[in-house]
């Protein structure tokens, strides 16, 4: 497939993931405190769908973990917020059929040889390290934000999500760096400074109460 077509591809699931932090920053100023709107899962839910998709493209394992490993848990913040049963059917059809058509796939079709990306076959195997470990530190801030809502019984962001986010952007901005990666570039650039803002707001909100 052309290069370009496959970054376009990234770039229209790093879309989905800007859309969903402008539009909960944006809720966030407002209401002087953050907040995690339904939208925000939502749109979560489909960009990990492309940018999984990406990452099969690129060959990279890194963008491919981080994206399965977090799949549910997007699903799960749904729920707790009662938006789930509520949500089309379409859409729900698409995220539950999407891991479904990716096993028939990957049974019947996958010619992507899974050894070679472990190895380090396609990049150099410190840079297949340095790409997990990102997208692990990364992935990690859904888990912990997970653990709060189901301790609580509702979805929100706590600060050590915003933590995360901001050392797992700090390595995966290098992985994509020395990936020659722009849609990993751009996307933990852009994010690393929503995330500081959102960190300060809720420190800011928490000081005043």
């Amino acid at each position: 497939m052309n290069e370009w077509v496959i970054f376009g591809l990234g770039f229209l699931a790093q879309l989905f993931f800007s859309a969903r932090l402008v539009t909960q920053w944006f809720i966030s100023e407002k209401a002087k405190k953050v907040k995690t709107p339904v939208i925000f899962w939502k749109l979560s839910l489909l960009a990990s769908i492309l940018l999984f998709i990406y990452g099969y493209l690129r060959e990279d394992l890194a963008i491919m973990l981080g994206q399965f490993l977090i799949y549910a848990v997007y699903i799960r913040n749904l729920q707790l917020q009662g938006a789930w049963n509520k949500t089309s059917l379409f859409f729900r059809g698409l995220v539950l059929g999407f891991p479904v058509a990716l096993s028939f796939y990957g049974m019947f079709y996958n010619s992507l040889e899974w050894t070679d990306l472990i190895n380090g076959v396609n990049i150099s195997p410190w840079l297949v390290i340095l790409g997990v470990f990102g997208q692990v530190v990364y992935t990690s801030r859904f888990f912990y934000q997970w653990y709060f809502a189901e301790k609580t019984g509702h979805s929100f962001l706590p600060e050590g999500f915003w933590i995360l986010s901001v050392l797992g952007a700090v390595f995966l901005f290098t992985y994509g760096i020395f990936r020659n990666d722009p849609v990993l570039i751009s996307a933990h650039f852009f994010g690393g400074l929503i995330y500081m803002r959102d960190l300060y707001i809720l420190r800011r909100s928490e000081a005043r109460a």
